[in-house]
């Protein structure tokens, strides 16, 4: 089977929304990280000009991948700069550390 990793950088305050929506669409796992940087948009007011954000990761088989990336861009999308980016990125392969065997995704 193949997969992909989506990781998906957005506003902060629009994470429970895509959280919600991902689990309504059976998305069984994701990590989650908090961020800061700047991109479109700058936080004009610190000196860095860094703005934070969180970034979502989720490994999926591909038949999801689409599903997914519009789930996240419907929920995240306030139509501001800023709102984040979705990226798309292909996986040769995953272990689970536990049993130390290859992995398959099931259900995302």
């Amino acid at each position: 089977m193949e997969y992909s990793n989506i990781t998906a950088i957005i506003r902060t305050l629009k994470l429970e929304m895509v959280e919600r929506r991902l689990k309504e669409i059976g998305v069984k796992g994701i990590s989650i990280s908090r961020v800061k940087g700047y991109g479109e948009y700058e936080n004009y007011f610190r000196r860095d000009s860094m703005v934070p954000h969180v970034r979502i990761e989720i490994f999926s088989s591909i038949s999801r991948v689409e599903e997914i990336v519009h789930v996240i861009m419907e929920a995240a999308c306030s139509g501001l700069a800023g709102d984040g980016i979705v990226a798309i990125i292909p996986v040769e392969r995953i272990y689970r550390i536990r049993t130390k065997t290859e992995a398959t995704i099931g259900g995302i």
